[in-house]
């Protein structure tokens, strides 16, 4: 016959093995991400990889298996996502990506909701001590042969814009300004790899030469070029944008106009993914990220810290501080299911 005590303390160790793989299985199940895999991707643009990282970590933690980001152009990304080859893109900017989401199907295809990151600009800038010493305020007045040619780098007489890539967006609008603002005999709008032809500027900026250049924010060249002490926002002559924009007012309450809507941008994903991911679907629509904190990052790469082990740390550090905030997102997606 069995000691009774003995019976018992197996009967005890047991249960506790049981109560331990009943844990872990409820542990699993509250991992919504678990087994499904999810393709991150983003442009060219090396600092777009901060945010996209970002979204990952928070997918990992749902259970997601999280793969590398691919580098696509928006135009070719948007047509992965809605085809269901990509599942996320964590930059999407509204209204000036909206001819890419139109054109691969919009809503019928693609999942948006919620706002990433907000008041992101666009425009045209000059160095302040230019625009001081001949009173240059607008991009009209580069119509002018004598004013453009303050901008001429190669010597053809014309000013040399540092535009934008094409299959930005950005580019679209840039030539519909040249078109509409009749800057086409007085302007060159030069494209290329943006980051070789902003190094330049600034280097030009440095040796005393007077610059012309867009960009935008979230970046790091106003960190370098600081509006305001070292450039100057440009305005435009009156609102011009193409294609799915053509509606959209320009101008500013207080009259003023540069160009370009002040833009939000958006975590868009495959609609079959997010549809079948409700987790994933909310955390898309929940993450909301300073502006202040991509600037901040990009000046770091800028700066040298621009490798992945680097941009990683970067991410982890964010976390790190903005913890409570980062695990809210993770409830709020659990919640979801």
């Amino acid at each position: 016959m069995k000691h009774p005590f003995r019976l018992t303390h197996r009967l005890l160790a047991l249960a506790v093995v049981g109560f331990g793989l009943n844990t872990t299985a409820l542990h699993a199940q509250e991992l919504p991400g678990k087994g499904i895999s999810v393709q991150p991707i983003k442009s060219s643009i090396a600092e777009e990889t901060f945010q996209t990282l970002l979204v990952s970590r928070a997918l990992e933690k749902l259970g997601y298996d999280v793969k590398d980001i691919q580098e696509t152009e928006y135009a070719t990304g948007f047509v992965a996502l809605a085809n269901g080859d990509a599942t996320f893109l964590a930059v999407n900017w509204v209204p000036l990506h909206d001819d890419f989401y139109k054109n691969v199907g919009g809503d019928d295809k693609l999942y948006r909701k919620g706002t990433y990151v907000t008041n992101s600009l666009q425009g045209y800038l000059i160095d302040k001590k230019t625009a001081d010493a001949h009173k240059i305020t607008n991009l009209g007045q580069l119509k002018d042969p004598a004013i453009a040619k303050l901008f001429d780098t190669n010597g053809d007489g014309k000013a040399d814009l540092t535009g934008c890539n094409p299959g930005w967006g950005c580019e679209a609008v840039i030539e519909h300004h040249m078109k509409s603002y009749e800057l086409g005999n007085t302007v060159t709008h030069n494209q290329g790899s943006y980051s070789a032809l902003i190094a330049d500027t600034i280097a030009r900026y440095r040796s005393g030469q007077p610059i012309l250049y867009y960009t935008w924010t979230p970046y790091w060249v106003s960190g370098v070029l600081k509006p305001g002490s070292d450039v100057v926002w440009l305005q435009v002559p009156f609102t011009a944008l193409p294609g799915e924009q053509a509606a959209v007012e320009t101008k500013l309450p207080d009259g003023s106009n540069y160009g370009f809507p002040v833009n939000t941008q958006h975590i868009v994903a495959n609609k079959v993914f997010a549809e079948k991911n409700p987790s994933a679907a909310k955390l898309f629509e929940v993450m909301q990220l300073p502006i202040t904190a991509i600037n901040a990052q990009n000046l770091r790469m800028q700066e040298g810290e621009n490798s992945a082990a680097d941009i990683n740390r970067h991410v982890d550090g964010w976390i790190k501080a903005n913890q409570t905030t980062f695990d809210a997102w993770i409830q709020q997606a659990k919640a979801a299911k």
